[in-house]
C-alpha cells in the first residue's frame, strides 16, 4: 500500500505560486524605474519605440493587446502621452493604473512656474480606476494653487527672462526632478506588493537600492552644474523646467513652448534679440526634432549651439540604467557648452 500512498501523495494539489505581475509602461524614464523595482523578478514592457516622440505615438496592435492584458499600467498621466490615454478609454485594461503625476505627493510645477509643489495632495487613490477622471481633470488645471514649498529640495527654477507667452498649465516632464523620481520608486515598489505579496520583500529592497544610486547621482550632477547657475541658456521646447528648477539653472526660455507648438514669429524676433544682447550663453536642439530653426536662431548672435538633449531618454537604450544615463546626459550636454 506504501507505493499508492506515496502516489497519492504527490496528487495532493500544490499550493498556486503567485505570478509576477505584468507590467506596462510608456515612456523610458518610466520603464527604467519600475525595472528598478523589478529586479530579476521580471521585465516591464515599453510602449514608446526607441527613438518615437513622446508626445504623439501611435500603438500597434499587438502594443494594445499587451495593453489590454496588463495587471497595471504605470504612467506619467494624459498630459504627456495623451495616445495612452485615448488607448486606456478605448481599450480598457483588466488591471491597476499608476498614474505618477497625479499620485500624492509628487512635486509639479506650472509651465513657467519657479517653484515645484505638491499638487496632488489628496487626491483619490492611484490605483483605483473610479479616479482615472478625476486626475485627468485636475492634471489640466491652468490656475496655480497656493501650496508650501517643499523646503528639502532647492526647486527655485531660475528661469530668468522666460518669456511672457509661455503656455500655462501643468508641466509633465516631472521625472526630470530626481526628487520625483525617489518619490516613484516607493509607489512602484508599493503598487507590486499589493500585487504579489510574495515578493513584497525583494520589491522594497530593490526599491531602496535605487534609491540610494539616485540619491548618489544627484549629488554629483549638483556639485557638477552648481557652477552654471548663472548662465543662461534657451531649449528647444519648455520640457526643461523640472531640472533647471532643481538644479538651480539659468533656463532663459524656449522655442517652442510646447512639443507641437509653432513659434510665433514675435517670439522668435524677440528671443534673437535677447541672443543677440548678450544675455543667452547657450542654445539647445532636441532629439527627435529638426535641429535647423535652433541652428538659423543662433546665427550671428555669438551664442553657442549645443548638443541635442532628450527629454524623455527616447534615444538611449531602454533598462533599469537608462534613467541615469538620462540625467547624466543632460547634465553633460550642458556643462560642455556652458562651462567653456
Amino acid at each position: 500500500m506504501r507505493p499508492f500512498l506515496s502516489l497519492a501523495c504527490c496528487l495532493l494539489p500544490l499550493p498556486v505560486m503567485a505570478e509576477v505581475p505584468r507590467v506596462v509602461t510608456d515612456i523610458p524614464p518610466v520603464h527604467a524605474l519600475v525595472a528598478m523595482v523589478m529586479g530579476d523578478l521580471g521585465t516591464p514592457d515599453l510602449l514608446l519605440d526607441r527613438g518615437a516622440n513622446a508626445h504623439s505615438f501611435a500603438l500597434r496592435p499587438s502594443q494594445a493587446a499587451g495593453l489590454q492584458a496588463a495587471d497595471l499600467v504605470v504612467w506619467v498621466g494624459p498630459g504627456m502621452t495623451p495616445w495612452l490615454d485615448r488607448a486606456l478609454d478605448g481599450i480598457g485594461t483588466k488591471g491597476h493604473r499608476l498614474e505618477l503625476l497625479a499620485a500624492p505627493g509628487t512635486l509639479r510645477r506650472d509651465y513657467g512656474d519657479h517653484a515645484a509643489h505638491d499638487h496632488a495632495e489628496g487626491h483619490a487613490d492611484h490605483d483605483d480606476h473610479a479616479g482615472h477622471d478625476d486626475h485627468k481633470a485636475e492634471a489640466a488645471h491652468d490656475a496655480h494653487d497656493d501650496h508650501d514649498d517643499h523646503d528639502d529640495h532647492d526647486h527655485h527654477a531660475a528661469e530668468a527672462g522666460h518669456d511672457d507667452h509661455a503656455h500655462a498649465g501643468l508641466d509633465p516632464h516631472a521625472w526630470l526632478d530626481p526628487a520625483n523620481a525617489l518619490h516613484w520608486l516607493d509607489l512602484i515598489a508599493a503598487e507590486l506588493a499589493e500585487q504579489d505579496p510574495a515578493n513584497a520583500a525583494a520589491y522594497a529592497a530593490n526599491a531602496a537600492a535605487a534609491k540610494d544610486g539616485i540619491t548618489a547621482l544627484d549629488a554629483r550632477l549638483a556639485a557638477d552644474l552648481a557652477p552654471l547657475q548663472s548662465r543662461p541658456f534657451v531649449v528647444f521646447h519648455d520640457a526643461y523646467g523640472y531640472f533647471a528648477g532643481h538644479y538651480g539653472l539659468t533656463l532663459a526660455g524656449s522655442v517652442a513652448m510646447g512639443d507641437a507648438a509653432t513659434p510665433g514669429a514675435g517670439h522668435l524676433q524677440d528671443l534673437r534679440a535677447r541672443m543677440t544682447e548678450g544675455g543667452i550663453l547657450c542654445a539647445f536642439p532636441e532629439a527627435q526634432h529638426d535641429p535647423k530653426m535652433v541652428q538659423t536662431l543662433v546665427e550671428g548672435t555669438g551664442v553657442k549651439l549645443g548638443t541635442p538633449l532628450d527629454p524623455s531618454g527616447s534615444s538611449l537604450e531602454p533598462g533599469p540604467g537608462l534613467y541615469a544615463a538620462l540625467l547624466t546626459g543632460l547634465s553633460d550636454s550642458l556643462r560642455a557648452c556652458l562651462a567653456d
